[in-house]
Order: structure tokens, then sequence, then C-alpha cells
């Protein structure tokens, strides 16, 4: 079963290896690394991405992933 996935923007919300960006950037996807977001902040900021990097301080929530959905 195979699928295609399009990533052209990623927000990291927790710190992560700076080599992982360094991939995402060198496979042609816009990396936005911003930490110690509220979860107002989040819900602000997830629609703007097609996917969310996250460690353990982010609490992805239901509401956090129908926030992030795009039309």
């Amino acid at each position: 079963m195979a699928f295609s996935l399009e990533l052209k923007r990623v927000l990291i919300s927790d710190s992560v290896d700076s080599c992982c960006k360094k991939i995402l950037e060198a496979n042609g996807i816009a990396v936005d690394l911003k930490t110690k977001l509220t979860k107002e902040e989040l819900l602000a900021e997830i629609p703007k991405y097609d996917g969310l990097i996250v460690r353990s301080a982010t609490k992805v929530t239901a509401e956090v992933i129908k926030a992030g959905k795009k039309s």
C-alpha cells in the first residue's frame, strides 16, 4: 500500500535535535521552531502548517488535531 504525503511547512513545538530541522529543510520542507507555546498559541498557529513535531512537552489534544486540519 503506497500513499503520498506532501509536507510543505512543519512546526516543531518542542526542543529536538538540530539534525531534525536540517533533514526536513534538505527535503524542501519549511520549518518553524516555536517552543513553549501555550495551548491558545498552538491552536492559533497550527492551521498554518502541514505537520507538527513534538516530544513530550506539547500536549496534542483532539482540539489541536481538529484545529490543524487543512481544507
